[in-house]
């Protein structure tokens, strides 16, 4: 009987499903429903279903007119021909082509032919060429996004488009100056992003009693001339402004900004700033503050006045001494990043962090010593690689659910790693002196996506546990004392792709007991050299194996008993090991720790965005929408990700320094 409903419960789902479908589609007349088939048939589309045409698809239920298209990521592939279907849609109020591959096309002048859109998006489209003149006949557009294409010429023909609220042309190719009546003749306009073009000259605003809506205003990376920051500083409802690198000639006052009682968010990096007193007249609603590069040369204290801070970014700069411990006091503070400075100490007791709200902390490229500090509570990503720390692992890491990325390498920590590595994603503990074994403790379901302990003093076996890791990408041991045989094993994790055992105390045969396949699915790189393995190398992986292709000699080689390809000499006459320095054998992985170091910048930057996500002022969701957050993530945190991507760059270049 309970199997009778059900199997009546699925058949009533499967009916009442199918019956909001026909409605759906009968809502379309067919004349639409024809031009939209024709439409989708005009590219590849490896990521839309064409049976399901109406995906995406909203008609007006009164008409039958087609009036909203939501398609993208991903859904198309070629070129937007002046004569496409598209274009016979003429009632559409709303188009989205964002993130689509239209192959270098240019936009046709047919859009024009769509004067009913109040909503454009062709963000990260692969256009080309200019901006038809035509589009100024589209005079009902709220909101334009042509935003990350290879667009050129001059500033687009907008003047006409009076009722934009919404205009986001960054990261384009356009260039010359911006029409200087553009506030005047875009009354409602709020959020305008030209960064990352070519763009001169400077932003007119009328004077000191125009009233713009503006809340969101990003400039950066032009080659903007003059005084641009005087119009800016009347625009006093600015909520968000981005001036990074903006090639000016002069040095900027952060006095000037003092107008703009509402603004949450000011990132200025990469700019020359005058020298920074305690008595800075700033905006005191900051949220977040990114000056990084800006050749600041002492802690501003200038901060202490911006106690609702969220973000705090002072990276790549040139501050000495110590950090204040009236910092991590503020009760809002989620990110600081003070990377690449040449701090000393952090100011305060032991558990100067404990308390603190902070949950990304990126410490790393200083010059500070002592024993680490006791964690914040609610840490996700702690970052302190290429410091000099000394004293054990705190273990109250253990204690810190919320822990994703732990990087500590390039220090010189002492004693056991701690008993506590599943719940991390990311574990850099690279260049140390930690001594002991690999945890055991890795259990059901660990989050373990990198783990590097290379260049320590570990003895032991590697940990059986590590099978329970089965997102585990990238794993180093390289440079210890481990004395274990091949690990067949771990053959059954899907997602390894590196693998170095280099300069340890493996011995044994390397082909498989059972003489299988080694068959490790997804492995891009094994380094195996100097070790005391013996035997064959597996022929039919080593050579030709995919995951093997390519791979260097240098990765197999100082194995007294080792031979066949790609070894020099036959499995009759193994090759002499030669003695080595240990500093020379260190830069031998240089170039495969980039691979294992990229693993915690992406996730720096995805954390970071979710972070700063999470206090969007409500009107950026209201005007942009939900998933604007990712292109503006990469705006207002972009010297926090360029700098972590350098500081990547320069943790492999002191690896092969040391």
């Amino acid at each position: 009987m309970p199997r009778s409903r059900l199997c009546l419960r699925f058949i009533s789902l499967l009916l009442f499903t199918s019956s909001f479908l026909m409605i759906h589609a009968l809502t379309c007349r067919p004349d639409q429903v024809q031009a939209l088939m024709k439409f989708k048939n005009e590219f590849d589309s490896p990521g839309c279903n064409r049976s399901d045409y109406l995906n995406g698809v909203q008609c007006d239920d009164a008409t039958g007119l087609v009036t909203k298209l939501q398609l993208p990521s991903g859904c198309f592939t070629g070129i937007l021909r002046p004569n496409s279907s598209l274009f016979e849609l003429r009632h559409l109020r709303y188009l989205n082509l964002s993130h689509n591959n239209f192959t270098s096309s240019s936009l046709p002048s047919e859009f024009s032919n769509l004067n009913r859109l109040e909503v454009l998006s062709l963000a990260s489209s692969s256009f080309t060429g200019q901006v038809p003149s035509s589009f100024s006949k589209l005079i009902s557009l709220i909101h334009l996004n042509l935003s990350h294409n290879e667009l050129t010429g001059s500033f687009p023909l907008v003047r006409t488009l009076t009722n934009l609220s919404v205009l986001d042309l960054s990261d384009n190719q356009f260039s010359g100056a911006i029409p200087s009546d553009l506030l005047l003749t875009l009354p409602f306009l709020s959020h305008l992003s030209l960064r990352k073009n070519h763009l001169n000259g400077y932003i007119e605003v009328p004077n000191s009693s125009f009233s713009s809506r503006l809340v969101y205003l990003s400039l950066g990376e032009n080659q903007f001339e003059g005084k641009i920051l005087e119009p800016i500083s009347n625009l006093i409802n600015l909520e968000y402004l981005e001036l990074s690198s903006l090639n000016i000639s002069y040095p900027i006052d952060l006095n000037i900004f003092s107008s703009l009682k509402a603004l949450l968010i000011l990132h200025i990096s990469k700019n020359r700033l005058l020298p920074l007193s305690s008595d800075s007249d700033i905006p005191l609603s900051l949220e977040s503050l990114v000056l990084s590069g800006c050749g600041i040369i002492e802690f501003p204290n200038m901060l202490k006045t911006l106690k609702n801070l969220h973000h705090i970014d002072i990276s790549n700069n040139r501050i000495k001494g110590k950090v204040p411990e009236w910092l991590w006091k503020f009760p809002r503070l989620s990110i600081v990043n003070l990377v690449n400075n040449s701090f000393t100490r952090l100011e305060g007791s032991s558990e100067v962090l404990l308390n603190s709200s902070v949950k990304l902390l990126d410490i790393a490229y200083n010059s500070i010593t002592g024993d680490f500090p006791t964690p914040p509570l609610n840490i996700i990503y702690l970052s302190a690689w290429n410091n000099s720390f000394t004293g054990n692992i705190p273990l109250q890491i253990c204690n810190r659910s919320s822990l994703r990325v732990l990087d500590l390498s390039y220090n010189n920590f002492t004693g056991p790693i701690p008993q506590c590595l599943s719940n991390l994603k990311i574990v850099n503990l690279r260049k140390n002196s930690l001594e002991g074994s690999i945890p055991e403790k890795f259990y059901t379901g660990a989050l373990t996506q990198t783990l590097d302990v290379g260049f320590n003093r570990l003895t032991g076996k590697l940990p059986r546990s590590l099978l329970n890791c089965s997102f585990l990408k990238f794993l180093s041991v390289d440079n210890n004392r481990i004395e274990d045989t091949f690990p067949f094993w771990l053959k059954a994790l899907p997602n390894l792709k590196v693998f170095t055992l280099r300069s340890n105390r493996f011995f044994g045969q390397l082909s498989p007991p059972n003489q299988g396949p080694l068959a490790f699915p997804e492995l891009r790189i094994l380094e195996l050299s100097d070790n005391s393995f013996t035997g064959s190398l597996p022929s039919s992986e080593i050579p030709q194996g995919p995951q093997f292709s390519g791979q260097a000699e240098s990765s197999f080689e100082g194995n007294d008993g080792l031979c066949g390809l790609p070894l020099q000499g036959s499995c009759f006459a193994p090759p002499t090991k030669q003695p080595k320095e240990e500093e020379e054998e260190e830069g031998v992985l240089n170039w495969k720790a980039v691979v294992i170091a990229y693993g915690p910048g992406l996730l720096f930057g995805l954390l970071i965005g979710h972070v700063i996500a999470s206090y969007k002022p409500k009107w950026y969701v209201e005007i942009v929408g939900p998933d604007k957050h990712k292109e503006v993530d990469s705006v207002s945190l972009c010297m926090s990700l360029d700098s972590r991507c350098d500081s990547f760059n320069n943790k492999n270049s002191v690896e092969s320094n040391m």
